[in-house]
């Protein structure tokens, strides 16, 4: 089925004929049957809620349509899936975007009274059509621009005015229909098996739920417990406080150790501030800034391969900085100069793509035949796992999606190795930072998320492209990681 745009008044199909390419139907308040398949409903609402200024736009997350209920009774509910992309196409506009449930009423709602109830069970908007347009299969999308909010009434001096301003507003939203009616179709799913944590991330994240249970908040942080803004933000929301040195960590306080590892020099800083310190670096980063104090013991310098801004090469050189030299390609290895060739060892960044730090230490061993290197390469099995699956399912796609943040080492990386496959792949934090336009004409489309990314954001993401059209979903492989680490004894002790 087609997408299709619907404006429930004249005004609103006035402001949105001439600006789309998607066909734009006017339906009155009611066209009988609901809609099925890709259904965008466009138009102007009331806000229920403060914060929602005149002009914003309403992207719902449900429709509640009461009819002939009482005000806060809830009728028919219907999700509208889509309403992330959506949102995100129109905050990247400029637009001022706000998700949540529309209530649809069967009357013009403009008194206090009723608008309160109405938010008091949750609705941030109201109209009077969407209700009886939505189709039951969650792939229609509701885009109200508000004219009127609880202190600038319908019946209300400048009416006329926030009205024509909510139907320029509504104008502007017309690149982001369009990019959503191109990127509605039928598609397939791929997922890469494994994906999302792994047991180092597990580990740090429930080093701090523990803290903050057995403790009480707020519990410090230094840096981000691991690299993903939706865990950070969640564990600020129960109490955590991030910092960037300890400096800003009162004296005496608990400080939990995030997964990439510290510098000696953090540790001691921590003991001269008298700071309670729980350690939730990786047992696999450990074990490479343990090869590190191992080479230096020998006097060895030791070639470390990774990213020289990175937190967990910055950790891994302060164990012994006058040892370490840092070297990100192999480019850089064919020209690094060594004090003794005759007494040189190489280390790895647990978290880097496994080819390119192959390539490195195969230049490192070309040019300098006395060098030695851990049993087994530093790369963590997460990683490399991670990366097999993102290459099998990049084969079959047409586009692969990575969800995990920017500043995600694994993350970054399981992107370049999908490009490096041959196919489209773009990383993003969640399903609103995916732009549209990379959706049209994919229809078989690869999902995998970092080791540091919440497996939830996976769920998300599928549940918003089923609101674009009919999804199907295949796991693709079988390996299955049952490692597990060991928490600190400061919070696995009764």
């Amino acid at each position: 089925m087609s997408p299709i745009v619907y404006t429930p008044l004249y005004a609103e199909w006035l402001a949105l004929r001439d600006k789309l390419t998607t066909p734009v139907i006017r339906t009155g308040r009611s066209r009988g049957k609901p809609t099925q398949g890709p259904t965008l409903i466009a138009g102007v609402a009331g806000a229920l809620v403060d914060g929602i200024a005149p002009g914003d736009v309403i992207v719902a997350s449900e429709i509640r349509h009461l009819g002939r209920t009482a005000p806060g009774e809830v009728g028919r509910v219907v999700e509208c899936s889509g309403a992330e992309l959506v949102a995100g196409e129109l905050r990247r506009l400029g637009m001022a975007v706000h998700v949540g449930p529309l209530v649809t009423t069967d009357h013009i709602v403009d008194s206090v009274a009723e608008r309160a109830a109405l938010a008091a069970a949750g609705a941030i908007a109201v109209d009077t059509e969407s209700g009886l347009l939505v189709g039951e299969d969650g792939q229609s999308v509701v885009v109200r621009v508000v004219v009127d909010t609880p202190g600038r009434p319908l019946r209300r001096v400048g009416m006329p005015v926030r009205g024509a301003r909510g139907l320029m507003q509504l104008r502007r939203t017309a690149p982001a229909i369009d990019a959503w009616a191109a990127a509605t179709g039928e598609r397939e799913v791929l997922l890469a098996t494994p994906r999302s944590f792994c047991a180092g991330v597990e580990r740090a994240i429930d080093t701090v739920e523990r803290a903050l249970e057995r403790f009480g908040a707020p519990v410090y942080v230094r840096r981000q417990i691991v690299h993903n803004r939706h865990v950070v933000n969640d564990l600020e929301g129960r109490g955590a406080v991030f910092v960037e040195e300890l400096d800003a960590v009162p004296e005496g306080s608990l400080v939990v150790l995030a997964a990439h590892g510290v510098a000696p020099a953090v540790r001691q800083q921590a003991d001269e501030r008298h700071l309670k310190v729980i350690d939730a670096t990786c047992p696999l980063v450990a074990k490479v800034h343990h090869e590190v104090r191992r080479y230096a013991a020998r006097d060895t310098t030791v070639v470390l391969i990774g990213h020289p801004d990175h937190e967990e090469v910055i950790g891994t050189v302060g164990e012994a900085p006058e040892h370490v030299i840092v070297v990100a390609n192999p480019a850089e290895a064919e020209t690094v100069q060594l004090p003794d060739p005759t007494r040189v060892g190489y280390a790895m960044q647990t978290t880097l793509a496994v080819e390119e730090p192959a390539e490195t230490a195969a230049v490192l061993r070309r040019r300098f035949p006395a060098l030695t290197g851990p049993r087994r390469d530093d790369i963590c099995y997460a990683t490399s796992n991670r990366q097999a699956g993102v290459r099998a399912i990049a084969a079959q796609s047409d586009l692969v999606i990575v969800l995990g943040s920017q500043n995600s080492s694994n993350s970054k990386r399981l992107a370049e190795v999908a490009e490096a496959a041959g196919t489209r792949a773009v990383l993003v934090d969640d399903a609103g930072e995916l732009e549209l336009d990379l959706l049209a004409g994919a229809e078989r489309i690869g999902i995998t998320a970092g080791a540091s990314a919440p497996p939830e954001l996976v769920d998300h993401l599928i549940r918003c492209l089923s609101g674009l059209g009919p999804v199907s979903v295949t796991e693709n492989g079988t390996l299955t990681e049952d490692v597990r680490f060991a928490l600190p004894k400061e919070v696995s002790q009764p």
